[in-house]
């Protein structure tokens, strides 16, 4: 399961649809505790091909939030990113890109703007898909 705090959940929604029309991405740090995961910071950062339907993370932006997951003691926990007019569902090029089999791939869709759908996804070495339970919650 997939632990997310509301305030988090909300900060990726904002990110995504300030970045409207292209699609935005991030990192998640947390804890991970045998399959669950617990998000503690989120990580906002740009999509550097400013795209509808691709993107690719700043370099430098990932470097520095590594070493500030690892100076505050956080894994690398998942990454998200927006689908600005398709469902959340893995595409086949996220698919294709899953390199971390033991992260979660977020994917928030904004077909409707107004009633965002974030969705989660582990992906093994065989590139099998499952979806994660994501919890919502005021704390943790």
């Amino acid at each position: 399961m997939l632990y997310i705090m509301e305030k988090d959940y909300l900060k990726i929604i904002k990110h995504c649809k300030d970045l409207l029309p292209y699609e935005a991405c991030g990192l998640a740090g947390g804890i991970k505790r045998g399959q669950d995961k617990y998000i503690k910071k989120i990580y906002l950062l740009t999509n550097t091909e400013a795209s509808t339907n691709h993107f690719t993370m700043d370099i430098k932006e990932q470097f520095a939030a590594i070493k500030d997951m690892r100076r505050n003691g956080l894994q690398m926990a998942g990454n998200f990113h927006s689908h600005p007019s398709a469902p959340a569902l893995l595409s086949e090029e996220d698919k294709r890109l899953a390199y971390d089999f033991n992260t979660s791939y977020m994917v928030l869709s904004l077909m409707d703007e107004s009633s965002p759908v974030l969705k989660a996804y582990t992906v093994d070495i065989v590139k099998n898909v499952k979806e994660e339970i994501i919890n919502i919650s005021w704390h943790f």
